[in-house]
């Protein structure tokens, strides 16, 4: 399975972006999907996650209220929102995918994930 994630860019503080994953191949529905970002020097972190039906999602504390994630099965695409966007949102942003029987379940963890998308930078100016 292929994850193809676009979206990212340089953006001002304040300003938005909206990344996407979609896989190559395999119906999203098949899929726990999740966000992942890693900074330079840090770990690789968890950001948003949402469940095979998408009536489940999750965020880590620094995108609440800032961050939505969505997916579209029928297009097969994932999508996370970003809004008013700060200097440490600074990073590459990681799709991943878990294959589970779960359709309510979200992933948080790294470890979790079956399938890795190569990352889109995300670089905000401020």
């Amino acid at each position: 399975v292929q994850l193809q994630a676009s979206g990212g860019g340089l953006v001002q503080a304040g300003g938005s972006l909206r990344l996407s994953c979609a896989p190559s191949g395999y119906p999203l529905s098949s899929f726990r999907m999740a966000w992942f970002r890693q900074a330079d020097g840090k770990e690789r972190e968890f950001v948003a996650g949402i469940s095979r039906s998408g009536t489940s999602t999750a965020y880590a504390d620094s995108g609440k209220g800032r961050f939505t994630i969505s997916r579209d099965n029928a297009k097969n695409s994932m999508y996370l929102e970003m809004n008013n966007l700060q200097s440490e949102d600074t990073a590459v942003y990681y799709c991943a995918a878990d294959r589970h029987a779960s359709t309510l379940s979200v992933f948080r963890s790294p470890a979790q994930a079956d399938y890795w998308g190569r990352g889109t930078q995300v670089t905000v100016s401020s």
